[in-house]
């Protein structure tokens, strides 16, 4: 490790010739978390295949391991995400857009959204383009006070992808996302908060030890719960309120048959602290 932050990798081919490979995404698992960290700082952590196909692959190994409960993604060095690479998009030799889009971007923010754990994104730098955007399809997003957000692509002539202009009105209303989009402001993460794109910012000096602590909490709560209220968040906007209704009942009902609903109650019967186990 650098000081950067940078793991690099030797490896051997057959020519007899040695070379090193950044690790373009770091990944560790402690307390019931998995930290997934996107690590191309020298690039204040921009996307290219390599890291997009590596965040993939962690946020599947976080679904299917049961001892994680909560994922927290953020970036290594200064920056959170800078959107994408733009090197690797204009070359012409290399994956264009729609490859980009189709398999880089909707990839991560379907598994955002799909896995039935908490997730946070801890920016603790810019993040802009679609770096914005997949912070803002996490489940909670705090950020360093110094942290800024910007919908940079029109700077460019693209539109904001990476479900940007699903999250964004949702989050601020129509007008302050249409203004943000085409205008491409910065905004500073007090007025992320502020305005409810964010949820909380935490001063630069203690962030990584308030995002760490908000993390292993959610990882100790009934996560089997807390994955069936994302389930229905998920459809809250697409839904009439008597469906919404009545898939309250069915995911209550599943709730209701959780070995956490049984621990939480029969922890309150005994006035003790619960053991939970998201399941």
């Amino acid at each position: 490790m650098f000081a950067n932050n940078t793991y690099l990798m030797v490896i051997y081919n057959p020519a007899k010739y040695f070379y090193i490979m950044t690790v373009t995404v770091l990944f560790h698992k402690e307390n019931g978390v998995g930290y997934i960290t996107l690590n191309r700082p020298e690039k204040y952590n921009s996307f290219n295949r390599d890291m997009a196909m590596c965040l993939q692959e962690h946020l599947d190994d976080c679904e299917r391991d049961e001892e994680i409960r909560c994922i927290y993604v953020t970036g290594a060095g200064k920056g959170f995400c800078a959107g994408q690479d733009l090197a690797e998009a204009s070359d012409p030799s290399n994956v264009d857009f729609e490859k980009i889009v189709r398999e880089h971007y909707n990839p991560v923010i379907r598994r955002f959204r799909n896995i039935e754990k908490p997730i946070i994104a801890a920016v603790n730098g810019v993040a802009a383009g679609a770096g914005a955007n997949l912070a803002l399809a996490c489940d909670i997003v705090v950020a360093t006070e110094s942290a800024s957000f910007i919908q940079a692509f029109s700077k460019i002539g693209l539109i904001p992808d990476s479900g940007g202009t699903f999250f964004l009105p949702r989050l601020i209303g129509m007008q302050r996302a249409a203004a943000l989009m085409m205008t491409a402001d910065k905004v500073m993460a007090a007025e992320a908060a502020a305005m409810g794109m964010i949820y909380k910012c935490f001063p630069d000096d203690s962030f990584e030890a308030e995002s760490k602590k908000m993390a292993a909490y959610l990882a100790q709560m009934p996560t089997k719960g807390i994955g069936l209220t994302k389930r229905l968040l998920n459809h809250t906007y697409d839904h009439t309120l008597e469906e919404q209704l009545e898939m309250e009942k069915d995911v209550q009902v599943e709730a209701g048959q959780s070995e956490d609903f049984k621990e939480g109650v029969l922890a309150f019967l005994e006035k003790r602290k619960p053991i939970f186990k998201g399941k």
